[in-house]
C-alpha cells in the first residue's frame, strides 16, 4: 500500500513540475512548490489509508466475533 501512495505522490510531483514548467517560474520555486505538494499529497494520503485500513480491520474483527459466538452456541443467539 505504501508503494502505491508513494508511486501516486511521485506521478503529482512530476505532473506538477511539468504545470509550473509551463507557468515560466524559476527553477528553485518549482522543485520547491513540486517538493511540497509531494510530501503534503503523501503525507494526506497516508493518513487516510491508515484509517481506512483500521476500520476495515475493526469491521472484520467485529463480524468474525460474532460468527464465532454463533457458531459457539452463545446464549443470546441460541
Amino acid at each position: 500500500m505504501n508503494k502505491i501512495v508513494l508511486q501516486f505522490g511521485l506521478l503529482i510531483f512530476f505532473i506538477s513540475v511539468i504545470y509550473f514548467i509551463q507557468r515560466g517560474m524559476a527553477l528553485e520555486q518549482i522543485l520547491l512548490y513540486s517538493f511540497s505538494i509531494f510530501i503534503l499529497l503523501t503525507i494526506m494520503l497516508s493518513i487516510i489509508l491508515i484509517g481506512l485500513i483500521k476500520a476495515i480491520n475493526k469491521n472484520s474483527l467485529h463480524k468474525l466475533g460474532d460468527i464465532s459466538d454463533h457458531l459457539a452456541g452463545d446464549k443470546k443467539h441460541e
